[in-house]
């Protein structure tokens, strides 16, 4: 059986946040057994798995990423939208815009210290669409 839901997180401040609760709370009940398959409907913001316990994790993300990628580099042309938006979808690109996680047991199977990050790229960004399909 395929399940899929389609749902909003709210607007979120640049940086990278733990939705884990967020997204599971939007899809309701998870099977016994399948696989848990996240996508975000953006270019300019990404999603992937990471540590879930240490803040200074989501900090040093921004700063190496922000180093990796800078903003107002002359040889951009996407422009119009803001310095922000080429690194932001650059930065997308870099990390991608779905995961896939086994479910066991009714739970995402998730190491412990892993939780689902919403990659936020721009600085003033609205709520971003997700799609979660569930196979079981």
């Amino acid at each position: 059986m395929i399940v899929q839901k389609e749902f909003r997180l709210p607007a979120l401040p640049r940086g990278y946040h733990i939705v884990t609760n967020e997204v599971l709370e939007a899809v309701g009940k998870l099977p016994k057994v399948g696989i848990f398959h996240l996508f975000i409907k953006h270019t300019s913001a990404a999603i992937t798995i990471n540590e879930n316990a240490d803040p200074s994790v989501r900090v040093d993300f921004e700063s190496m990423f922000n180093k990796i990628v800078p903003e107002n580099e002359p040889y951009l042309t996407h422009t119009i939208e803001g310095p922000d938006d080429m690194p932001a979808h650059i930065k997308a690109a870099m990390i991608g815009n779905s995961i896939s996680i086994p479910i066991t047991d009714g739970r995402l199977n998730l190491g412990t210290w892993q939780g689902i990050y919403l990659c936020e790229f721009r600085n003033h960004a609205s709520g971003r669409k997700l799609v979660a399909t569930i196979y079981s």
